[in-house]
């Protein structure tokens, strides 16, 4: 859910643009249009300090087999291809869904020139097909026709794919929130389906005497938690939202931690099965994180495109998929912490219990340009009120340093329950 509203059909086909936008430029009549140039110096000092800690960890910290980092490899030579491919197409397809009348106003920037620019909408969907293609080449270069991992690969693949599609359905559609709860769980069935891993979950040490199990079996009900953690993992990047840069800040802080995880745990453990496991979370965030700062470049501050809700399900999806197939669940909720405080502060609004508006999000004084948060229950909201009104860009970092902060924290936490814990 980005900062933007969108304009009714009427006010579309009768009152044309006739602002002097900084940002964007779009003129039906004669198809001029101008998007302002990729963010890339900012773009540089983020890749560069989320992506510097798991190449170290790859290629010089751990010993990892030399095939195995062969494959992580060339994944990442791909996902760099994917991440200027991302930015070409990008300008070329905004031009195309400003020509469907597909964009929005931002609402952080309502009363000042720039609330009035056509800001084009839904340009995740040109991160999620350049994902796809980067994910599916990859095949060539690492699995085999007999590969056990190729059928969960696919499957996974599918399952995004059905996101993506639901997503750009929602964005087109605006298909009401109750519905956007149950989409995740339809585009999910594809994984389920093809799922053949474990369905154990480890007892921790300090109950096993009270359960008298070390290991147990869950069976469908465990299919049923991965079933419903695709669920979460795909609304709560969709509500933690707003600001500009945020939906695609939080999920390659996300992405990071994740990949730094992965190698961590390649290169602790020596059994090929885990190692495969983990290489496979590995080739499909990769992909994600690449593309997605490709699209950053141009979402970030003063965004001049909106992710729109095919990239907040997509993103999700694709976190979910890799948590668990990678078999990380419970560290991937962790990583997930801001999101899920989040999603308990707007519990009360989504279950109908207290009003919910359209837009949760906080209030703009064009006079000082700063942010004051409202009584909406949402994380963004309430770090307003405890800390008080700010910038747009200023509260955006705010929250993606605290974002990396619940993931350091995760890592902390497993480190001192190592053999304790589990």
């Amino acid at each position: 859910m980005a900062a933007r509203k969108r304009p009714s059909p009427t006010s579309i086909s009768t009152k044309p643009d006739t602002s002097e936008p900084k940002t964007t430029r779009y003129t039906p009549d004669n198809n001029v249009f101008h998007l302002s140039p990729p963010k890339l110096r900012s773009i540089f000092v983020i890749s560069t300090l989320l992506c510097s800690l798991h190449l170290y960890l790859l290629c010089f910290h751990y010993t990892v087999d030399a095939e195995l980092k062969r494959s992580v490899l060339i994944n990442a030579a791909l996902s760099l291809v994917g991440f200027f491919v991302t930015l070409k197409m990008i300008p070329v397809a905004a031009r195309y869904v400003l020509r469907r009348n597909m964009f929005g106003f931002d609402i952080n920037k309502r009363g000042t020139p720039q609330g009035e620019v056509k800001v084009p909408e839904s340009l995740g969907i040109v991160v999620g097909v350049v994902f796809l293609i980067v994910a599916i080449i990859f095949q060539y270069f690492n699995f085999t026709e007999d590969s056990n991992w190729l059928v969960e690969y696919n499957a996974a693949l599918a399952s995004i794919c059905f996101m993506i599609l639901l997503g750009f359905v929602d964005d087109v559609l605006d298909v009401p929130w109750r519905v956007k709860l149950v989409l995740p769980s339809f585009a999910t069935l594809p994984l389920l389906m093809a799922y053949a891993g474990h369905t154990t979950i480890v007892i921790p040490k300090p109950l096993v005497a009270y359960v008298g199990l070390e290991v147990l079996d869950l069976g469908r009900i465990y299919k049923l938690y991965m079933g419903l953690l695709a669920v979460f993992c795909t609304n709560s990047i969709n509500i933690h939202a707003g600001l500009n840069g945020l939906e695609i800040g939080q999920t390659v802080v996300t992405a990071a931690a994740i990949l730094i995880h992965n190698v961590m745990q390649i290169g602790s453990s020596t059994d090929p099965e885990y190692h495969q496991a983990h290489a496979f979370s590995i080739y499909l965030t990769q992909p994600l994180m690449a593309t997605s700062l490709a699209l950053l470049a141009f979402n970030w501050y003063p965004s001049s495109v909106f992710v729109g809700d095919t990239y907040t399900v997509f993103a999700g999806m694709t976190m979910a998929v890799v948590g668990i197939l990678g078999h990380f669940s419970e560290t991937l909720l962790i990583f997930f912490l801001p999101q899920v405080l989040n999603f308990l502060l707007s519990l009360p609004q989504l279950a109908g219990i207290v009003k919910c508006p359209r837009h949760r999000l906080p209030r703009f004084d064009p006079a000082t340009g700063l942010l004051t948060g409202t009584k909406d229950g949402t994380l963004v909201n309430v770090y307003l009120r405890l800390f008080g009104p700010k910038s747009e860009k200023s509260l955006c970092i705010h929250l993606l340093v605290f974002q990396a902060l619940a993931c350091a924290f995760c890592f902390l936490l497993r480190h001192f329950l190592a053999g304790w814990y589990k």
